[in-house]
């Protein structure tokens, strides 16, 4: 590393300017985001409503270069307690690594808590790119080194970071996820166009089937979105978390942080019965993707998860021009609804050479196996593949 580059770690995001760290973030000071998630705004309502720090097992320790006196490069990065909240799992490392004899926890984790979403972690001034992501890898590892921290994780990065890394001698982790990509359609029958007959009847059914709920859905973003709309949310929010995590990662306040300083990077979609939210899906909007993020109901009725989550986004994304869609982690059942299976990419550094080799060996071989998952899943996507698959409904 340059000697003229300074690294530092930082407590807290009010630390940074907000103009300073957005400008690493490629996040314009007016007009949308690429990557709302790793906004000055969003880290803060993140660490100010308390889903981060304190007892979380998420403790803010930003990372930050400065080459003469300006902040050049910045990292979301989080001494982390445990593995929850990341999604790109390692309670399998965890375990052996104890079992061994080491301490696993606390490590080093360079991510958006609870936010399985691709994008840059290592955030740099434009012109810096190089030393910058350089400045950011070094420094982490120089930081997980010198406290004897296990490792350093860098998850859900872009396939760019993942080649520096890599280059740098951290260990590459492939996964996948289902996004839907917007092929220029000019509408949502013309995205139908596109898929085999079978496939093409069952989403008409689907959404047919999910307006029998009894009521309307609504988009909302903006000022449209009231402070009770996030009350009800909130009551969606705790019953999938309840469900999938025992207990929810976010706080209450984290929404009335968002409402304050994001809601125009919002879209809400509501199933409304007698005015009265009973379903709903939230999404962030980026400068060409919709991010699909969370999901509740407190009634239950057939398709209406796959209408709110799927084809509403879908909708937006053709209305607003955006190119893709992604629908979080997981699930094939995305696959028959026009999202095909993506790469994802995490980068690994291990302090105990033993332990690293065989991390590396089992990395080959998932790389393998996802390699060939992703091969077979988008061979067996909705899309048309003969003419043969076009019958007329």
């Amino acid at each position: 590393m340059s000697d003229d580059i300074e690294i530092f770690l930082s407590p807290s995001i009010d630390e940074f300017d907000v103009a300073d760290w957005d400008v690493c973030a490629g996040a314009p000071a007016t007009g949308r985001a690429a990557d709302p998630f790793t906004t000055h705004r969003f880290l803060k309502a993140l660490e100010d409503s308390g889903s981060v720090g304190g007892r979380t097992g998420w403790m803010p320790r930003y990372i930050g270069a400065r080459q003469n006196g300006e902040l050049i490069a910045v990292a979301p990065s989080y001494l982390k307690g445990h593995s929850q909240g990341e999604y790109v799992f390692d309670f399998a490392w965890a375990e052996a690594y104890e079992n061994a004899g080491g301490d696993y926890y606390p490590k080093l984790q360079i991510a958006v808590p609870f936010t399985p979403v691709t994008g840059r972690r290592l955030l740099v001034r434009d012109g810096f790119e190089e030393i910058g992501q350089a400045a950011l890898i070094e420094g982490a590892v120089s930081v997980a080194a010198q406290n004897g921290l296990s490792s350093v994780h860098v998850t859900f990065c872009t396939d760019t970071e993942a080649q520096a890394g890599e280059q740098m001698g951290l260990l590459s982790r492939v996964g996948q996820q289902f996004h839907w990509i917007n092929r220029d359609y000019a509408s949502f029958d013309a995205f139908l166009s596109d898929l085999s007959s079978r496939k093409r009847k069952n989403i008409r059914k689907e959404r047919e089937a999910a307006q029998e709920f009894g009521g309307e859905i609504v988009r909302l973003t903006g000022d449209t979105i009231q402070p009770e709309h996030w009350d009800a949310f909130w009551g969606f929010y705790q019953d999938t978390g309840s469900r999938k995590w025992g207990t929810p990662y976010l706080t209450r306040a984290f929404f009335d942080h968002v409402h304050d300083t994001m809601r125009d990077d919002v879209l809400l979609v509501l199933a409304l019965r007698d005015d009265k939210p009973v379903a709903g899906a939230l999404n962030f909007i980026g400068q060409d993707t919709l991010f699909g993020r969370y999901w509740g109901c407190t009634e239950h009725h057939p398709c209406l998860h796959f209408e709110l989550c799927y084809y509403q986004a879908i909708d937006y994304a053709i209305e607003h021009g955006l190119a893709r869609v992604e629908a979080g982690a997981q699930g094939e059942h995305k696959l028959a609804r026009g999202y095909l299976p993506t790469p994802t990419h995490s980068l690994h550094w291990i302090a105990d050479a033993g332990f690293r080799r065989a991390v590396a060996e089992y990395l080959d071989a998932e790389r393998t196996a996802v390699d060939h998952e992703v091969e077979v899943l988008t061979a067996y996507g909705p899309f048309k593949k003969s003419q043969k698959d076009d019958d007329h409904d």
